[in-house]
């Protein structure tokens, strides 16, 4: 503990506005993949339940609780337009947060490396008013240095591993509210 309060005291404003954005960075992309995470395993679940009832014709249309129920309550006859519409904000709707999730992933290791830049140019200021350097007095400091970028991998991993798993979740979804619609489809052209 005491060594990271030397850091602290001993870092420029720069390294610590970088490290304090870092930070930031890491609880929001906890907090969106979190958020995002729940809402879309609770649809998930809604409309895979919604499309077995259809599939087994327990249902003749969607559940009251599928993301497209209430496009096809306000149609007489359900058609390709409304639930394509349906479908379209149903993940515009859920995937909210995914766009920050990539600027995060794409981001975070360009700012820490600044944070290293700013750290070594900062080292080498430093050395420069000292009459000797030596490797003794050079590596620690650099080494300090390297803290930003290790601090933008780290956050930038995260980020980008959760947008992953979110996109992969938003495709399941998007995936049972297309069937949903095919089956609606086809059991109104049969009727026909």
């Amino acid at each position: 503990m005491n060594s990271l309060a030397t850091y602290f005291f001993e870092s420029s404003a720069i390294t610590i506005f970088v490290l304090l954005l870092l930070s930031g960075y890491f609880i929001a992309t906890f907090w969106v993949f979190l958020d995002r995470f729940y809402i879309l395993n609770a649809r998930i679940a809604s409309e895979a339940k919604s499309l077995k009832a259809l599939y087994t014709g327990q249902s003749k249309s969607v559940a009251s609780n599928s993301l497209i129920f209430t496009y096809l309550s306000r149609v007489n006859v359900p058609n390709k337009a409304i639930l394509q519409a349906a479908s379209s904000d149903a993940i515009r709707v859920s995937t909210k947060g995914l766009t920050w999730l990539s600027i995060i992933a794409s981001t975070s290791p360009f700012i820490g490396l600044f944070g290293t830049v700013v750290g070594i140019l900062e080292t080498f200021t430093k050395l420069g008013t000292q009459s000797s350097a030596s490797l003794g007095v050079v590596a620690p400091a650099i080494s300090e240095a390297l803290i930003a970028t290790a601090a933008g991998i780290a956050v930038a991993i995260f980020a980008y591993s959760f947008h992953l798993i979110l996109k992969r979740k938003a495709y399941e979804l998007s995936s049972l509210l297309s069937s949903q619609s095919e089956v609606i489809l086809s059991q109104v052209s049969g009727d026909e």
